[in-house]
């Protein structure tokens, strides 16, 4: 059995996450048991909420372990089966970890799945047609419910999610409008995803001058906005909610160093009547085969082009996530392992 590189949580942040918070390792891995499956992994997810994992305080997640594989996303081939349900040489999804091989279970329910490689890349089940574009399809589609005609505001426009939500919000028939942090990135959004525009955050110092262009980008309004950002983005929108509006709440990676997040005028959500919902996608899990299909179309047909990021070999993970939370990444984050 091979040797297998591992990347685990050593100590918590205290703050802002630095690299010292992981340790590098390998270990031996064990001879497999009947109804397991080893798994090489090529590529490894880095996602924003693994941050919040970080901490051990209350989250939506299990806080992750000290001393224990940090947890995510992966995507890989078997190289041993003694599971009927899995032969050598499938290509596979679970959540493998930081590590160069998993050992699943094959019985247990959703820890790995099969998937299709002809028309999309093995890489973009963990970003388009994958979590990251269910949580759009989700939040967009059962929160926000846009209809034709409506306009539809993301922030983090052209990460993973945010890029999924922008094509299937054109898709029926919606006005898109991308935040998103600097001009390559704003171009990207308009020019290959098919934002109708795109506004670049950095380009203003505070709230109010970010919500005057937002007005100007909008001028009939926001009806839905898809919250992945928080602070000072969330600020800037609410005075350009429509009445009645919706509000998916994803992420708000503006907090994830543990510091509160204020609201500057919670009265607008009363004064404009608005739906704010947060959501966690694995609690959802009977919408996903709808929302694969329809991914998996948008990215075959090139309706959908997701960007990655991606970061060699595993040692490159604490740096890559670092980077990540700090919106150095154009597109979805990966971590390439062979």
């Amino acid at each position: 059995m091979p040797k297998n590189l591992q990347i685990l949580l050593d100590n918590r942040p205290k703050g802002e996450a630095t690299a010292s918070n992981f340790r590098l390792t390998s270990s031996d891995t064990p001879e497999l048991q009947d109804g397991q499956v080893l798994v090489k992994h090529h590529y490894l997810s880095l996602d924003p909420y693994m941050r919040g994992r970080m901490n051990d305080s209350k989250s939506y997640a299990v806080p992750q372990a000290l001393g224990q594989v940090m947890g995510g996303g992966t995507v890989g081939e078997v190289i041993e089966s003694k599971s009927p349900k899995f032969a050598v040489g499938d290509k596979v999804v679970g959540m493998g970890g930081w590590q160069q091989y998993g050992i699943f279970n094959a019985a247990q329910p959703g820890a790995l799945r099969k998937v299709d490689t002809t028309h999309v890349p093995l890489s973009h089940y963990l970003g388009a047609v994958g979590m990251p574009g269910v949580t759009a399809w989700y939040g967009l589609i059962k929160i926000i419910e846009p209809q034709a005609g409506q306009t539809v505001v993301v922030s983090a426009a052209t990460g993973a999610v945010g890029s999924a939500v922008g094509a299937l919000a054109k898709a029926r028939g919606a006005r898109a409008v991308g935040i998103a942090g600097g001009p390559d990135k704003c171009k990207y959004a308009v020019e290959e995803l098919g934002f109708d525009a795109c506004i670049d955050y950095k380009l203003y110092k505070d709230a109010a001058s970010l919500s005057a262009a937002l007005k100007e980008a909008c001028p009939k309004g926001i009806d839905g906005y898809f919250e992945n950002v928080g602070g000072m983005v969330l600020d800037a929108v609410l005075p350009c909610m429509n009445d009645f509006g919706r509000i998916a709440v994803c992420g708000m990676i503006a907090g994830y160093d543990g510091k509160p997040l204020s609201l500057a005028n919670p009265a607008l959500i009363l004064t404009c009547r608005l739906k704010i919902q947060g959501f966690i996608v694995s609690e959802h899990m009977e919408v996903w085969p709808e929302a694969l299909k329809e991914l998996g179309t948008l990215v075959g047909t090139g309706k959908l082009r997701p960007r990655e990021s991606v970061a060699q070999g595993l040692e490159a993970a604490p740096e890559a996530f670092l980077g990540l939370l700090k919106g150095k990444n154009f597109g979805k984050q990966l971590v390439k392992l062979i």
